[in-house]
């Protein structure tokens, strides 16, 4: 049996740190018998002297292109835009599957070099539960994110400035804690998705504030929105996993009113480009240097964050998280047959069928 190559390439979306396979996975790896080798990249949160240091092979950032065709390319966000076919099997997350932009363009890259996508979204267990997610940090920093927001609209400072990353989410919790002990008052924040990994990360991030919390999940959803409650909470955190098409949650109408408190929302799930996002008030995602995009003005003003890469903001922590759910997959590599690697494949082949 020839050695399982997998090769880390390194993320070039800006400000994204995360990694797919930390120090401790690649060793685990390399002590399974797999060749593992890492592009030495600048926005790892990792020195890359940790991965030397365990008998990783180092390579140049972006050299995956040239890698040998049976070794497998790990990612976490989006390829590099180009046209070149791709020929080896890809696992990341394509966000090529529910009708986004671009998307018919990068399948159509596979088709044409007989690559494969395991896409990372839809790898799934026997229970059709994803095996690896960030959801809890995504939860948890849009949480912190929107609550940020509320408390510097209550001081009437600037709804976020730019933002980076934190290295311990202690600090986090320490900035947001920071402005809110200013405010008069603490908000009310609402989560919808309450009971899956994003919304206990933000149920997490409320309750280290102290916040109270309105927390709804499909039973209270299930009438259909749009839903006045919404209107009654501060925050509203969307943690719902989007994969079917939803009555929406709030519309312009609906957020149109007079006793309106709702003053920020956090869309985690974010998805703009796609046709099942319930949040349908907006057409595009924010970043960490623009992370708020005012949805409705006047002094009953409305703010939304976006940000398609929430678990950034915590890169160390939400990548131990995600390696330490991913790898003991990853160490099935050899053995394509087994169904969470199948499934994704057949998902990827069913999306392929109409290019």
């Amino acid at each position: 049996m020839s050695q399982t190559h997998l090769w880390l390439r390194a993320e070039t979306k800006p400000q994204e740190q995360r990694t797919a396979l930390t120090p401790k996975g690649a060793k685990t790896l390399i002590d399974a018998g797999f060749k593992v080798s890492v592009e030495h990249g600048q926005q790892n949160i990792f020195d890359i002297e940790q991965y030397r240091n365990l008998g990783c092979e180092i390579v140049a950032q972006g050299s995956w292109r040239q890698a040998p065709d049976n070794a497998f390319i790990l990612g976490l966000k989006e390829l590099p835009d180009d046209t070149f076919p791709l020929v080896h099997k890809h696992i990341y997350f394509a966000h090529a599957y529910k009708q986004q932009s671009g998307a018919n363009a990068i399948l159509s890259r596979f088709k044409q070099g007989d690559g494969q996508l395991y896409d990372l979204e839809f790898l799934v267990d026997e229970n059709q539960r994803r095996i690896a997610a960030f959801g809890y940090w995504a939860g948890f920093a849009g949480a912190a994110l929107a609550v940020w927001a509320w408390a510097n609209k209550q001081l009437d400072q600037q709804v976020l400035p730019s933002i980076h990353s934190y290295a311990e989410k202690s600090q986090l919790i320490e900035q947001v804690s920071k402005v809110l002990n200013l405010c008069p008052q603490k908000p009310k924040v609402m989560i919808i998705g309450a009971k899956g990994r994003s919304g206990c990360g933000a149920l997490a991030l409320a309750n280290a504030l102290q916040l109270t919390t309105i927390a709804w999940d499909m039973a209270e959803t299930a009438k259909g929105g749009p839903f006045e409650e919404i209107n009654q909470a501060d925050v509203l955190v969307n943690c719902v996993l989007v994969n079917q098409d939803l009555p929406p949650f709030v519309t312009m109408s609906s957020l149109d009113c007079a006793e309106r408190k709702l003053s920020v929302i956090a869309d985690v799930s974010c998805d703009p480009y796609g046709d099942y996002n319930p949040i349908r008030i907006y057409d595009h995602c924010t970043s960490f240097s623009d992370p708020t995009i005012e949805v409705m003005a006047g002094n009953n003003s409305l703010h939304l964050i976006a940000i398609d890469h929430l678990p950034s903001l915590l890169p160390k922590e939400s990548s131990e998280d995600y390696g330490e759910q991913l790898v003991p997959y990853l160490l099935s590599l050899n053995e394509l047959s087994r169904p969470v690697w199948q499934k994704a494949l057949a998902i990827y082949q069913q999306n392929i069928q109409h290019l």
